[in-house]
């Protein structure tokens, strides 16, 4: 079913598509089942998934008013994979092999791997150690120990855990479990060509960008993605950072190469390392990326990995662009996405022509 389709069911909270799809909103962090009677969000802002697992798998919580788990799925691959993401997330303490799930899904291994991928983003294995790191944050944040966060959420030993803390939760798992806290963020807001710019960071690299037109809600998106971390104002400590940063936007500085410190999966690395190697000047359609990093099935997920990226411009998630045209959705406004777009392409050939 194609993007422009189901757009077109929920515009018209068409119920024949229910089960078929789900939708997200950036702006709210929820989904819905097309029928949904809440307010239609606006296109820019909206997201499809296959599955409510797939939704959920990338930040979203199911819409308390539709309830879109209800709904059973229709196409019978999407079904298979849903039965294979709820059988996950009940064994997640014992092991799951890909031939176990095979069985469970009825399906060869190597089919069962690419129907997985395909509607997921990710392998089953990757599932099943997200999911385990997300039993592992809420038991931390109950007060759980570590040890025992890590048991309950189905890690053979804590030092399976440790292999995967720093890509899952850019931390140690020690230092999850007291929140974040610790941790040092420095921040400034400055005008830059786009509005209000927010740059933060920690002693190792930048932590966060952000555009807006105001400062408070900056500031509080701030606090709220790292509410333990001892965050406090320094314009002057970020100010050679941030000079870079507006230079780079007036086109006074090609190439912005500063070093980052966030949270990330593997993915989403591979994904930010490919997007900072396309030139000023010039796109990537969501499926050249795919392709360019091995993934050439995986162009959802590297659509939710541009979605998901934390530093703006650092990273440019701004040059991944529809294949079929247009500027496609940005976290910080098309408006400023497609301003972006023709800053650049003019510096670009201003550049060639010197």
């Amino acid at each position: 079913m194609r993007v422009d389709e189901q757009w077109q069911a929920v515009e018209a909270r068409d119920a024949r598509f229910d089960g078929a799809f789900v939708y997200a909103v950036r702006s709210t962090g929820i989904y819905c089942r097309p029928s949904c009677p809440s307010r239609r969000p606006r296109r820019p802002h909206v997201t499809f998934f296959a599955l409510p697992e797939a939704a959920e798998r990338a930040g979203f919580r199911s819409c308390l008013r539709c309830r879109p788990r209800a709904v059973r799925v229709r196409d019978p691959r999407a079904e298979r994979v849903q039965k294979v993401c709820r059988f996950v997330a009940e064994h997640l303490e014992e092991p799951l092999t890909l031939q176990r799930l095979s069985r469970e899904a009825g399906l060869a291994p190597h089919h069962l791997q690419r129907t997985f991928k395909r509607v997921m983003g990710i392998s089953p294995r990757a599932y099943a150690d997200a999911l385990r790191m997300g039993a592992f944050r809420s038991g931390v944040r109950k007060g759980a120990a570590v040890i025992d966060a890590a048991f309950q959420a189905g890690f053979g030993s804590t030092s399976r855990l440790y292999e995967r803390a720093p890509a899952q939760l850019g931390m140690t798992p020690a230092a999850f479990r007291k929140g974040g806290r610790g941790l040092a963020l420095r921040y400034t807001i400055v005008d830059s060509p786009l509005g209000r710019l927010l740059v933060a960071a920690t002693d190792r690299g930048v932590s966060l960008v952000s555009l807006g037109d105001a400062d408070a809600p900056l500031e509080r998106a701030l606090r709220e993605e790292y509410p333990a971390a001892e965050v406090a104002r320094d314009d002057a400590a970020l100010a050679e950072r941030v000079r870079h940063i507006v230079k780079h936007l007036e086109g006074r500085e090609p190439h912005l190469d500063l070093p980052v410190d966030v949270r990330a999966t593997a993915f989403q690395w591979r994904v930010w390392e490919e997007l900072r190697l396309i030139p000023r000047g010039e796109t990537r359609s969501y499926a050249e990326v795919a392709r360019a990093i091995g993934s050439p099935r995986a162009v959802r997920a590297v659509a939710r990995a541009c979605a998901t990226n934390p530093v703006a411009l650092v990273v440019p998630c701004h040059r991944v662009v529809p294949a079929a045209g247009g500027t496609g959705g940005y976290r910080w406004g098309t408006e400023r996405k497609a301003a972006l777009l023709d800053r650049e392409s003019v510096s670009a050939r201003a550049g060639r022509g010197r």
